[in-house]
C-alpha cells in the first residue's frame, strides 16, 4: 500500500505528521512489516525527534540555523547557488544533513515508535512550501 500526504509549511521548522502515518498504517492492514517514509523533495527533510517538549523543537531550529546560516552571511560567501534567494543553497546543505527517507518497523499493526517519538518533516526554506511525503507499507 502507498500514499502521499501534503504538508503545508509556513517557514522553517518541524511539521509533525506521526497522526496521519498511524492512520495509514491502521488503514493498511498489516500486522508486521516496515513503513518507508520518502520526502520528494531536495531543500527540506525528515526526522524522527521528541514529540514531548516543543523546547527540543527551538533548539534544533536555532542549532541548524547557526549551522548552516543563509548565503547573505559572510561566512556563507562561499555559495555559488543562489537562484530562489538567500534561503536556497542553505536548505540544500540541511536537508543533505539530515535525512529524506527513513523504516519504520510495524509490528501488531502498529509504527514501532518509542514513546516520545514523532515523524517531522523539517522544513529549510523561509517562504511556505506545500511538501509531499510518500508512505510505503511493506509487509505481511
Amino acid at each position: 500500500m502507498i500514499d502521499t500526504l501534503t504538508v503545508s509549511t509556513t517557514g522553517p521548522g518541524l511539521y509533525e505528521f506521526t497522526r496521519q502515518a498511524r492512520r495509514f498504517v491502521s488503514e493498511a492492514g498489516v500486522s508486521e512489516g516496515l513503513l518507508t517514509v520518502f520526502v520528494r523533495h531536495t531543500s527540506c527533510s525528515l526526522l524522527i525527534q521528541e514529540n514531548a517538549d516543543p523546547d527540543v523543537q527551538r533548539d534544533l531550529n536555532e542549532f541548524f540555523r547557526r549551522l548552516v546560516p543563509l548565503s547573505d552571511d559572510p561566512s556563507m560567501r562561499w555559495i555559488v547557488h543562489d537562484m530562489e534567494g538567500p534561503d536556497d543553497m542553505p536548505a540544500h546543505i540541511k536537508a543533505a544533513l539530515t535525512q529524506t527517507s527513513f523504516g519504520i518497523p510495524v509490528s501488531d499493526g502498529a509504527m514501532m515508535l518509542g514513546t516520545w517519538q514523532g515523524l517531522y518533516l523539517f522544513e529549510h526554506r523561509d517562504r511556505p512550501h506545500e511538501r509531499q511525503i510518500v508512505l510505503h507499507m511493506g509487509g505481511a
